[in-house]
């Protein structure tokens, strides 16, 4: 078995073990034309772990805090939008800008969003944090991977855990750089 095999069975047991806030049950995963109209809509195709996760999994309802937002045709239990709205409505947005190819998966409360940044090999993970009001320093590196961000959560050692209060993530330097040019 291969480490991406293992740590989808991982998740899945915790999956089926756990519910995040406010989700009741664990949604079905989606099939591969859902998969295949997501990607349309959003012009670029899912990093193949993420789009292992909606397939193999559940679409959403699983992960840390709020767990994952649904992929494309459901609200979370918390009534966000899924995915690829969010994106689409993101990437349209006029006062902080998007930086393309970068998808909010998760969302955190209070506006702040887990997001995988698409364009990377390694599906590196960002925390879009707005709150300080200053779109120059919303944006942090969570995590180098989706693979090490899943990792954290099942390992218990996320940056959002009560024993890591007060951890300091990096500033993701590209974001403006993304933003200007997307």
């Amino acid at each position: 078995m291969t480490d991406a095999e293992q740590l989808l069975a991982r998740v899945a047991a915790e999956a089926r073990a756990t519910r995040p806030w406010g989700w009741d049950v664990l949604p079905a995963p989606v099939d591969a034309d859902t998969l295949a109209r997501a990607e349309a809509a959003l012009g670029f195709r899912l990093p193949p772990l993420l789009a292992a996760l909606y397939t193999r999994i559940g679409d959403g309802g699983f992960g840390p805090e709020y767990g994952l937002l649904p992929l494309l045709e459901n609200k979370s239990s918390g009534g966000e939008p899924a995915v690829v709205e969010k994106y689409l409505a993101m990437r349209h947005a006029d006062d902080w800008g998007w930086p393309e190819g970068v998808l909010p998966i998760s969302h955190w409360g209070c506006g702040m969003y887990a997001c995988v940044d698409c364009r990377t090999d390694s599906a590196q993970v960002l925390l879009f944090e707005p709150n300080g009001g200053d779109p120059d320093h919303a944006w942090f590196v969570d995590s180098p991977s989706l693979t090490v961000w899943l990792t954290a959560w099942l390992d218990g050692t996320g940056w959002y855990e009560e024993d890591n209060e007060g951890l300091e993530l990096p500033s993701w330097h590209d974001a403006q750089v993304r933003i200007a040019h997307a």
